[in-house]
């Protein structure tokens, strides 16, 4: 009690499974993070000021991509600090609000990517009513619940985290905070925290994987329906950069909390946290980009001479 008392935060001791040398990591992080804001930022502005990307798709890329934004910058700059001074603590409301901030923006994310993959199936298998039916209010009404559901679950574990008791040991061995790491420590009972966790991960992220999974059958089986094979690779094409990264986010995101609690090694962990925080959203921006024809276009008419002189 008396170490409770006098420290009340965590200390990240992620890095000290890799005997590289921290500035190496710092500069690895740094480029990433910067990477990250620049793609996505560039992907935001030019949805935003091209005409011809004003369309639903596009409208969820924007949101996807802020939400990318937001994702890293909540974890990259506090590892980046933790790179170049001795001292890896945090704070215990410091833990809380990032903790909050990281899995509010995980769930978005996940219902976000669902709403993404309903739309490509709109837009592909009922191609006559979908302007009609993804008007500019359902798509605002389907972003603003994908923001509301990750929220509200974000303030339930949050809440709870904050409920228990963290008596033993501080050393939190990972990047950032997080529940299941943040459960390891704690020297109560975490059943009910588990069992939370477990059924929100079903609402959250299962059942929008099955959604995607869903939607993309009823888009395979509506393209090989299609005669000429132009129509069938037009099709796919707008596709693709989509099922691209929901296989990158929901892979990683599988891989980095569905592993067993014990008999792997400790730096699985940090390997896991990077792929899935770091360098997804890192990744995003480039498949769009590359996997993209409209956007690629309209990249190249945003950043003309002409159209950069007339901003």
């Amino acid at each position: 009690m008396g170490n409770q008392t006098a420290f009340r935060g965590f200390v990240f001791v992620g890095f000290s499974h890799f005997p590289e040398p921290q500035l190496l990591f710092f500069l690895v992080f740094l480029t990433m993070y910067i990477t990250t804001l620049l793609g996505n930022g560039l992907i935001l502005a030019t949805a935003f000021l091209d005409s011809s990307l004003h369309t639903p798709m596009y409208y969820f890329i924007r949101h996807l991509s802020f939400l990318d934004m937001c994702y890293t910058s909540v974890t990259v700059p506090h590892v980046l600090k933790n790179l170049l001074i001795e001292s890896k603590a945090i704070s215990f409301q410091g833990c809380l609000a990032q903790l909050y901030f990281l899995v509010a923006f995980v769930g978005v994310e996940c219902l976000l990517l669902a709403v993404m993959a309903y739309d490509r199936y709109m837009a592909i298998c009922h191609p006559l009513t979908y302007t009609l039916f993804m008007n500019r209010t359902l798509c605002a009404q389907l972003v603003a619940a994908s923001w509301t559901f990750g929220l509200l679950n974000s303030v339930l574990h949050t809440a709870m985290t904050s409920l228990l008791p963290f008596c033993a040991s501080r050393k939190l061995d990972h990047l950032f905070c997080d529940v299941p790491q943040l459960l390891k420590l704690s020297c109560a009972d975490t059943f009910p925290n588990q069992i939370t966790l477990v059924v929100v991960t079903m609402l959250l992220g299962v059942s929008p994987f099955l959604c995607i999974v869903v939607s993309y059958i009823h888009i395979v089986m509506a393209v090989l329906r299609i005669r000429t094979s132009q129509g069938r690779r037009k099709a796919f094409s707008t596709c693709a950069s989509h099922l691209a990264v929901v296989t990158l986010f929901f892979t990683s995101g599988m891989f980095n909390y569905n592993r067993p609690s014990s008999g792997y090694p400790a730096y699985l962990d940090t390997l896991a946290s990077v792929l899935y925080n770091v360098v997804t959203p890192m990744l995003n921006p480039i498949i769009y980009c590359l996997r993209n024809k409209e956007m690629k276009e309209a990249l190249k008419r945003v950043l003309s001479p002409q159209k950069l002189s007339s901003l």
